[in-house]
């Protein structure tokens, strides 16, 4: 009952569209919204402290992770458990909403970047380490970290891995830079116990000096049974590719990001369903300035427009806040912004460092970064 009581409280939230931007920029909220924006009568009528004493001023909760590793996967189950996986071969757990954190992390790992973590359940996580060459591997875990099997090592030295994904807890894809012209995709049918490369005839070839991001994990996502979106950059258009049939045949499509350089694309897409996406991105640099970082689409990546009011930096996370058809929130090392409309206009509501970002369904927002930081959503 509890639970339910919660989920009606978030969808009156996030679906108040006003209500919920007048709480996120009140005074005391850490944030500063942009000037002109449409909501401010909203603001003046909504009192932080009233927010506060009711509990509903949402923020990001530090936990104490007892490491400086970088974290930039991330794989929330719940509001109560969630993995990390970063720097120095490190995963961490925790089952009790951040206020423990147990090291999980694989033997012998120190030397791998490990960038992405899927997980289903507390107990079975999927983690992807990526280099050149057999730097890139998958391992998995079914007793939540307490032993771990290698299901995956690279052997081809042009190989280089990214991103991993997954549709159900049998079928999944990982995805890394591109081989003979051609994105690499691997694909699996057991939950990562084992893995394929797939053919590339379904896949467009690649521009000159495209590749991945391994930025958040979040450069392959997948919504559904089939559909699945892969992110580029590096060349002279950032593009987005989309399968609709797990990774056997793409389509590419152009967005309005920033691109024509090695450190410019899409780090991460956020999808709703199978037409209403997001993309963030920019150029990771911090001296560069990122003045298109987001653009939405309505049918399914085949065409992306760019957001009226972007977040105002680089970005390399987003997610969908649960059940809100227009409000996501997107990360980056300069801070985290809000949209209430799609990804039209974003709003910046935190100053802090991540990565990554990623909400579940039971109400549970996590974010996780440099040394060490993973925050959860609290309202």
């Amino acid at each position: 009952m509890k639970a339910m009581g919660n989920t009606r409280r978030l969808m009156a939230l996030v679906t108040g569209g006003a209500a919920l931007a007048a709480v996120l920029v009140a005074p005391g909220a850490h944030a500063a919204p942009p000037s002109g924006s449409a909501s401010g009568g909203a603001e003046s009528r909504q009192p932080a402290g009233d927010a506060v004493a009711r509990g509903l001023l949402p923020g990001w909760q530090l936990t104490d992770t007892g490491t400086d590793a970088r974290f930039r996967g991330l794989a929330p189950v719940s509001r109560t458990t969630a993995w990390v996986a970063g720097s120095k071969g490190t995963v961490l757990r925790t089952g009790d909403g951040g206020r423990t954190w147990r090291d999980v992390s694989p033997p012998g790992a120190a030397d791998l970047e490990l960038r992405d973590i899927e997980a289903f359940d507390g107990r079975r996580a999927v983690a992807l380490a990526i280099g050149e060459g057999e730097a890139s591997r998958v391992l998995r875990t079914e007793d939540g970290g307490a032993t771990w099997t290698e299901s995956f090592r690279n052997t081809d030295p042009r190989a280089f891995f990214n991103c991993l994904t997954f549709f159900d807890s049998r079928h999944g894809l990982a995805a890394g830079d591109p081989v003979d012209g051609k994105f690499r995709v691997l694909s699996t049918a057991d939950g990562g116990r084992s893995w394929r490369v797939l053919p590339d005839t379904g896949m467009p070839a690649a521009l000159p000096g495209e590749a991945g991001f391994a930025a958040s994990g979040q450069c392959l996502v997948s919504s559904g049974a089939k559909d699945v979106w892969l992110t580029t950059g590096g060349a002279s258009t950032a593009r987005v590719l989309h399968s609709r049939d797990r990774g056997l045949t793409w389509t590419a499509s152009a967005s309005t990001l920033p691109a024509g350089d090695p450190a410019r694309g899409v780090f991460a897409v956020a999808f709703r369903d199978r037409g209403h996406g997001i993309a963030v991105g920019g150029d990771y640099r911090p001296e560069e300035a990122s003045p298109k970082a987001a653009a939405v689409t309505g049918d399914g990546g085949r065409t992306w427009r760019q957001s009226t009011t972007p977040p105002p930096a680089y970005r390399s996370g987003v997610s969908w806040l649960p059940y809100s058809r227009s409000a996501a929130l997107a990360v980056g090392p300069t801070g985290t912004d809000l949209t209430l409309d799609g990804g039209r206009t974003w709003r910046t509501v935190d100053s802090g460092s991540y990565d990554t970002v990623d909400c579940t369904p039971d109400l549970g927002c996590w974010a996780a970064g440099e040394k060490g930081r993973v925050a959860r959503l609290g309202f």
